[in-house]
């Protein structure tokens, strides 16, 4: 990066053009935590069906950074910012650098898989002592804590929602990012008129938080639809899915097999933790990634088409889930780990919990309009999906009226060894 004596400095990027490095974040940039996001793809096992979705942690990071030192320019300009100490605006940009310091290799899916979520893990980063150090450096009190309460969500930081919330700078920046390094059309975000619409409102007991102008409102429906479209396009592809049904799969036997740590797992990087799981010997899993021998479609079914509470343990219960898939197996005469069942859910990905302000000056709750528009949305970008190593006809009547069955009644279907699906 260069010469850290410098007060700042210029890094080029694709998406944003120009980004300016402060000097407290040069020192935070050079450290062995956050040139660990070098080496691990934004956007996982995208790659495989698009491309050019190669881009890392590190990059999108610095682009949350520069969102960041954007939006806190404009409510400065405002005056928003007003009675806000300089150390807190100064740990909102560097919690937008390292809001995905903790990140586990190859995108969410192991957090799918049941291992903690990056949150949890960025406080463990952090800690580190390069890191530690570096965010000393800059004089500000406790950062690290402070940095990792915003990170999660839980700091009483009036900016609080530029690093967690509805609206956050992330959320900008990874749909931008995304759909320029896949190729596609569907994350256009009206970036600046939605920067330019954020401001600080007082609210009821003291305090303030952040809100958006109702000018900003067709700014803030172009998020929603974008993220819509990306996840129903991109992130939730049926090939991306299955590349990470197989890739959680593999490594949840792993673990399972005292063969991998979670601890290791979390301090690794995309291309470590492939080589690790190469080196275990007759991985079949790993050897078909490798050479993108997915697995196919069984079944293909819209959310839709069930019942809005169906098959939720298959997200929120991975050990179920994966009990569930090998007894399907076996009745299919598939080997364990070559049928999986994936029905992906994020439930708050499309969630508005934001303040309109009006062209009357008066607060209104965003989600009172869009609210429905998002649960809407988000019901219409999933797919209950079971891949298979090898072709199998299953009955898909029997699908939909197994995922209506929630996780105690599976268990008690397992525990009972009754069939769960008839072949077709």
């Amino acid at each position: 990066m260069g010469d850290n004596s410098a007060d700042f400095e210029i890094v080029r990027d694709p998406l944003w053009s120009n980004i300016r490095v402060d000097a407290e974040a040069l020192g935070v940039l050079d450290s062995e935590p956050f040139q660990r996001l070098r080496y691990i793809r934004q956007l996982g096992h995208a790659f495989l069906v698009y491309p050019g979705a190669t881009h890392s942690r590190f990059e999108h990071a610095l682009g949350a950074y520069h969102l960041a030192r954007r939006a806190l320019g404009l409510l400065a300009e405002r005056g928003d910012l007003h009675g806000i100490p300089a150390d807190e605006i100064s740990l909102v940009r560097l919690a937008a650098l390292l809001h995905d310091v903790g990140h586990y290799p190859f995108s969410h899916a192991l957090e799918e898989a049941g291992l903690p979520s990056h949150e949890t893990l960025a406080v463990e980063h952090l800690a580190h002592p390069d890191l530690r150090a570096a965010l000393e450096r800059t004089g500000i009190t406790a950062p690290a804590q402070r940095i990792a309460a915003l990170i999660a969500g839980t700091s009483t930081s009036a900016l609080q929602g530029l690093i967690s919330g509805s609206l956050d700078l992330d959320k900008i920046e990874y749909l931008t990012r995304d759909a320029r390094m896949c190729g596609v059309p569907y994350g256009a975000v009206d970036v600046d008129r939605l920067l330019h619409s954020i401001t600080l409102v007082a609210v009821p007991g003291g305090g303030a938080r952040v809100a958006v102008h109702e000018k900003g409102a067709s700014a803030l429906e172009s998020l929603l639809f974008a993220k819509y479209q990306m996840y129903r396009n991109v992130y939730w592809h049926h090939a991306v899915r299955s590349a990470t049904a197989m890739f959680k799969r593999l490594v949840r036997d792993a673990i399972a097999a005292g063969r991998l740590e979670a601890p290791w797992i979390a301090r690794s990087t995309d291309e470590a933790l492939m080589e690790r799981l190469h080196t275990l010997g007759d991985v079949p899993l790993a050897q078909r990634l490798r050479r993108r021998r997915l697995y196919k479609r069984a079944v293909d079914l819209p959310a839709t088409d069930l019942p809005a509470s169906a098959g939720a343990w298959i997200a929120d219960d991975p050990d179920l889930t994966a009990t569930v898939e090998d007894r399907l197996a076996l009745e299919l005469k598939l080997r364990p780990g070559e049928l999986l069942v994936d029905f992906p859910a994020k439930a708050h990905m499309l969630n508005v919990d934001l303040l309109f302000v009006t062209r009357r000056g008066t607060l209104e709750p965003a989600q009172v309009g869009l609210q429905p528009v998002a649960e809407a949305l988000h019901r219409a970008a999933r797919r209950l999906r079971i891949f298979v190593a090898e072709p199998r006809a299953l009955e898909v009547e029997r699908v939909r009226t197994l995922a209506e069955h929630d996780g105690p009644a599976m268990r008690k279907m397992l525990e009972r060894r009754e069939t769960l699906l008839q072949v077709g």
